[in-house]
């Protein structure tokens, strides 16, 4: 399962939309000095059979507390679906993703024949984490890597992830010099921990080097690399935009409720496209991101490998809506949903609603999974339609209790 950190340009994209990071915690730390604490890892490397010479990369390494700052700081997500799909597909990053696909067809499709995955799934990675490549990251990963596993929050794992980029260097597959990425250590065109890019990086473009960083041949062969192993299906759908009758049992609609096709479509799901809908298609769930008044979609088990890459719900929707765009499919339906609840709202109906036993998960002014859980179960109780989406109403049904 790839590390979701956002540490990469969704952050960088929604951090202005959710504010400055909060002063950061930086009192915790390993019970020794850096130096000390760092030979202690050349140590370790060495035993696993990195060289001195390549141990020499960690010789100007140093502890940088603003690495920190972004971890104890990261930014909240903040926005409804409609507003983060509207941040992340623009029309120029819908308009350069359809001309990659174009310009790398062969590519693409020698990807798709070793791999399975279609190019529009791995482009539309390839657009949001780095904007097609172009927005790698300017941190020294061995730097992040080296501060993230000396603090003490979370040692044991970023340690693993310094000793594989140090064995990255090993094999040559990148130089020292080219080793920069996110601010948690996340490499190349398509943001890999050092772990998965040693385990699963592709040298597709036959240089001798696994090089992510530079080449997209190696880049979208290892993305699809790791999309194979999150689970994806060669040649089954993912995502379709859908349109539900008014009469649809809207308590129905959550991820987990996969059903067969055919069961949808006798409940009157239709395409939105108009097109018609295999009823022998893999099982699939209904999603209401924005309550049944916005769009809806027919999510397959396909989609499942979304959550793997990034467990948002955001992202993972939005990630798999630009893959259908790139893919052809027409813009969504917006609808004419409530607007979203602010953050402070919606915290205090995650208040409310776990006070009254409807299990809304952390009251933290995020929409989750939990929480369009807890609002469902309310929302039947009230009588008003279980779409999962929290409203100002149902802020003040719970609120007049």
């Amino acid at each position: 399962m790839r590390v979701s950190l956002r540490s990469g340009l969704v952050a960088a994209l929604l951090l202005g939309a959710a504010g400055s990071p909060a002063s950061a915690d930086l009192s915790c730390r390993q019970g020794q000095p850096f130096a000390a604490w760092l030979d202690g890892v050349r140590k370790e490397a060495a035993a696993a059979g990195v060289s001195g010479r390549t141990l020499a990369a960690l010789d100007h390494v140093t502890f940088d507390p603003g690495i920190l700052k972004h971890d104890r700081g990261q930014p909240t997500l903040a926005l409804s679906f409609l507003q983060f799909a509207d941040r992340m597909i623009s029309p120029e990053r819908l308009a350069t993703g359809k001309a990659l696909l174009a310009r790398h067809a062969d590519l693409f499709a020698r990807v798709e024949r070793q791999f399975g995955v279609p190019g529009a799934v791995i482009a539309a990675f390839w657009g949001f984490e780095t904007d097609f490549g172009r927005n790698t990251g300017s941190f020294s990963s061995l730097k992040s890597l080296a501060t993230l596993a000396y603090d003490c929050r979370r040692p044991d794992l970023f340690r693993g992830e310094l000793i594989a980029a140090l064995k990255i260097l090993e094999a040559g597959d990148l130089k020292p010099s080219e080793m920069r990425g996110a601010w948690a250590g996340e490499l190349g065109q398509v943001q890999f921990m050092p772990s998965h890019y040693l385990r699963l990086a592709v040298d597709f473009d036959n240089d001798g080097r696994r090089d992510l960083v530079n080449s997209v041949p190696d880049a979208m062969a290892s993305a699809a690399r790791l999309v194979r192993e999150l689970g994806w299906r060669p040649g089954e759908p993912w995502l379709r935009e859908v349109r539900l009758p008014a009469r649809f049992p809207w308590q129905e609609a959550y991820l987990a409720n996969k059903r067969p096709v055919r069961v949808w479509l006798q409940a009157g799901v239709v395409a939105a496209d108009g097109r018609p809908i295999d009823p022998a298609g893999p099982p699939a769930a209904i999603l209401l991101p924005m309550g049944r008044s916005g769009p809806a979609f027919m999510a397959y088990r396909n989609f499942d490998m979304y959550w793997e890459w990034n467990q948002s719900s955001n992202y993972t929707l939005t990630a798999a809506y630009f893959a259908t765009r790139l893919a052809g499919a027409p813009p969504m339906q917006r609808g004419n949903p409530p607007p979203p609840l602010p953050s402070a709202d919606l915290k205090a109906l995650q208040q409310l609603l776990n006070a009254a036993g409807y299990q809304a998960g952390e009251p933290d002014g995020r929409l989750g999974e939990l929480t369009r859980a807890g609002v469902r179960r309310a929302q039947a109780a009230l009588g008003l339609p279980a779409d999962g989406y929290p409203t100002a109403e149902l802020l003040a049904r719970m609120r007049s209790r």
